[in-house]
């Protein structure tokens, strides 16, 4: 059964553990997995302030969103988060070679989310290779089937945010409304494809190390 955390505190003496094994024993990949909306990044950007000044960095799975123009193409923009709108063969690739990093090695670049442009940025996050933890957060870590389930495997350890869904869709749709969305427009995406890409995440919650109850 997935340890459960409920206090700030608990969650930074997680990460310490794992830094720890990093700084021993050489870098360890925490992932960080959740729901539209669950607070993933909140999390994880707490955890970058919490931790020694250099000694992490996060890399969203975000970044590897495909572009509107190849949804279009795809005939998917209109379920843009689902597991088949990412390049999750990418993404796996990218954490392999995060996985090898050493102090002597280069610096690897990641791709990041722009969410006021809506689409992702390449090479906008550098990874040096001294860096002994790495960060990951996003919805699809610990699917089981399709292309994102070799993630699981590549993650030393991954925690699952679970929040109150009421708070969560609130979150959702002022955050559609926040990037353009008009209130109708985006209730209906934060219940609708929002909704089962949720459902998908749960499905996997009992593959995780660790689940934070966060309110």
């Amino acid at each position: 059964m997935p340890e459960i955390l409920t206090t700030p505190a608990a969650v930074a003496e997680a990460a310490r553990a794992l830094l720890d094994a990093a700084l021993r024993d050489g870098r360890r990949l925490l992932g960080v997995a959740g729901a539209p909306g669950a607070g993933k990044s909140t999390l994880t950007a707490a955890l970058v302030e919490q931790l020694p000044a250099g000694s992490c960095v996060v890399v969203p799975m975000d970044g590897f969103h495909l572009a509107d123009v190849a949804l279009d193409r795809l005939g998917r923009l209109d379920r843009k988060g689902a597991p088949d709108t990412f390049d999750a063969e990418g993404y796996t690739a990218l954490l392999q070679r995060l996985r090898t990093g050493r102090p002597q090695d280069a610096s690897v670049w990641a791709p990041m989310f722009e969410r006021d442009l809506e689409q992702a940025l390449a090479g906008a996050i550098e990874v040096p290779g001294e860096v002994p933890l790495v960060i990951t957060e996003g919805n699809y870590l610990l699917l089981e089937d399709g292309p994102f389930g070799p993630v699981r495997a590549l993650l030393d350890a991954c925690w699952l945010v679970e929040t109150p869904e009421e708070l969560r869709h609130q979150r959702l749709i002022a955050r559609h409304e926040r990037f353009g969305k008009s209130p109708r427009r985006a209730r209906a995406w934060a219940l609708g494809p929002d909704e089962d890409n949720a459902r998908r995440v749960a499905a996997s919650a009992h593959r995780a190390d660790a689940v934070i109850h966060l309110d």
